[in-house]
């Protein structure tokens, strides 16, 4: 039996990057778990299978939590490259940020399951920049910092034997950042949770962190300037101060929710919102899941999850520039062909990104790759 090591960047939360840990824990149960830091509740680690995360000297820095790690990133890769992995078969790094920079040996496989290259670091580091609102110094500073990152990053990329992309928007970012070939596995959704139930209601549905790239504001902005069709927001974060101004009797926030309540409006929504320019993006795919059609920026990972109108069994349609009216003619357009796009037909194409379907392919390419580099 292979010896693997599963290193994650850090393990903070349970979200879309953890959900692809879960599933590669269900498949290797036997692997160890490494992460930069740890700072999981005790009550929210059933994904990891309750077992331990080995850390870096990140983890007892001082001052260091849950709400400022991010914060230390500047020693995040001298950390990851102190992970001693020697006894290790296989390497499986599951990476949006340092966890691909993990030293192995040449007797050693290496694959990196790539969520995404840092955005901060490569094309969107003046979107972020502008979003921190730093004065002359810092700024100057954070661009000294970022061009350090970025240069590590570069030589990072190079350390794995295999790269593994999870959508073809991200693919492409792989070649023209790291000028390397990967291959696509899209990542899981749980289409045994996110299940059709009940009527379509009247109204629209969106949902998300509010940070600046995911256009929570386009978004209430447009149906602010669509008085007689409603819109339902579920979400919190930064952004929130620039979206307020927007709500209204037709644009109705109901701040952070459970999974339960995300769900519930899934089932019942007209169809469900997607503004970002996301590396992959699950949320449109739950919303398959569940039946909801899907009104998509069209560029990004929603191009591999949302079937459009050419398609023979269309789950939505896009829009292809992130403006309020190029938003609001989608959903005019939308309420024009709705009848032409069915809920079975969503679910199906949700069904094809399945947990089981991750599973089934990621170990047959990981015993693949394997195999094959045990006979090089």
């Amino acid at each position: 039996m292979m010896k693997i090591a599963l290193v994650h960047d850090w393990f903070t939360t349970y979200a879309g990057s953890e959900k692809v840990v879960e599933q590669m824990l269900c498949v290797f149960p036997q692997a160890d778990l490494f992460g930069v830091v740890d700072f999981l509740p005790r009550d929210s680690r059933a994904f990891l299978l309750d077992k331990p995360v080995k850390t870096s000297f990140l983890q007892n820095f001082p001052f260091i939590s849950s709400k400022n790690y991010r914060q230390f990133l500047p020693f995040m890769p001298l950390a990851v490259e102190q992970f001693d992995l020697s006894a290790y078969d296989v390497i499986i790094s599951s990476c949006h940020a340092v966890s691909k920079g993990v030293i192995t040996g040449p007797d050693q496989l290496h694959i990196s399951y790539v969520n995404s290259p840092m955005r901060y670091a490569w094309d969107m580091q003046e979107a972020y920049l502008k979003t921190a609102r730093q004065g002359a110094l810092k700024d100057t500073l954070a661009r000294l910092l970022l061009h350090y990152i970025r240069n590590w990053d570069f030589v990072a990329a190079y350390r794995p034997d295999i790269l593994i992309a999870n959508s073809s928007f991200i693919k492409k970012r792989i070649q023209k950042v790291y000028r390397r070939e990967s291959s696509v596995l899209h990542p899981p959704v749980d289409t045994d949770y996110f299940t059709p139930d009940g009527a379509r209601e009247d109204f629209y549905f969106t949902a998300s962190r509010f940070v600046p790239y995911k256009r929570i504001d386009l978004i209430a902005q447009a149906f602010r300037g669509l008085p007689h069709k409603k819109l339902i927001i579920i979400g919190d974060g930064p952004e929130l101060p620039r979206i307020k101004p927007f709500l209204g009797e037709n644009v109705i926030w109901l701040g952070y929710q459970p999974g339960d309540v995300l769900r519930d409006h899934l089932r019942r929504c007209k169809a469900f919102i997607f503004a970002a320019r996301e590396d992959f993006g699950i949320l449109p795919l739950e919303a398959q899941a569940c039946g909801a059609p899907v009104i998509a920026f069209g560029e990004g990972g929603a191009r591999d999850t949302v079937c459009g109108p050419g398609s023979v069994n269309p789950t939505g349609i896009f829009f292809h520039h992130q403006t309020i009216a190029d938003l609001q003619a989608a959903v005019l357009e939308f309420e024009a062909m709705a009848p032409a796009i069915q809920p079975e037909h969503c679910r199906a194409n949700a069904e094809r990104f399945s947990n089981q379907r991750f599973r089934e392919e990621f170990a047959n390419f990981v015993n693949a790759a394997w195999q094959e580099f045990q006979q090089s």
